[in-house]
């Protein structure tokens, strides 16, 4: 079966079946071709209803909580969004086919660079990279976004980030320990921060100054 099939089928009854209505989130999801950001052994699997490895103790997270993050963000067009945690970037080019601007930090230097490289080659010219473990740190000195996504499990919200949000900005993370987190919705609203719970999620740890002990 062809790869765009797959792609096709996977939005059909992993992604609209189970609720997602986000136009630009199912044309992202059609568009994005996920196979290409796994290695050659995993391509066949990439369109299957499961998280997969990417190394460095890494994952691809399931394409319907890709979607439900990306949808939970409410993003428009004009939005600039900083995502943490760059991984193999498939998320980091759904957000790219939606929004003006993306922002992405990751940490192991070498999945960086494979992933830069990899999306530059994709022809993606509007993602500012930043190595980092601990703070944000891009060039053109960006310090306030429309929206953060967190990609990895913080064990309790991370309050330092709340600063980083313009007002109406809105930040989503899993938030928990090993066991199990929820996916946990932030909204900046004159200096106020309103959550709301998503859904149940098992994320990798995220590591730097939000760790788990």
């Amino acid at each position: 079966m062809h790869f765009d099939t797959l792609r096709d089928k996977m939005v059909d009854q992993q992604i609209m079946k189970r609720g997602i209505s986000d136009s630009s989130v199912i044309e992202a999801l059609r568009t994005v071709p996920r196979h290409l950001f796994v290695s050659l052994e995993k391509r066949w699997e990439a369109y299957e209803d499961h998280p997969l490895s990417i190394g460095y103790g890494q994952t691809i997270s399931q394409p319907y909580i890709v979607a439900l993050m990306t949808e939970s963000l409410k993003l428009r067009f004009s939005d600039c969004i900083l995502e943490i945690g760059t991984g193999s970037g498939y998320q980091t080019a759904i957000l790219a086919q939606i929004c003006d601007e993306v922002y992405t930090v990751e940490r192991v230097e070498p999945l960086l660079v494979e992933t830069r490289q990899r999306l530059d080659n994709m022809g993606y010219r509007n993602i500012h990279y930043c190595l980092n473990n601990d703070s944000i740190c891009f060039e053109d000195g960006r310090r306030e976004f429309d929206a953060i996504m967190v990609t990895a499990a913080a064990i309790s919200p991370p309050q330092a980030l709340f600063s980083n949000l313009t007002q109406k900005g809105r930040m989503i993370v899993p938030v928990g320990g090993a066991e199990g987190q929820i996916l946990t919705l932030f909204t900046k609203e004159h200096d106020r921060i309103l959550e709301r719970r998503i859904c149940s999620c098992l994320f990798v740890p995220l590591i730097g100054t939000f760790r788990w002990n």
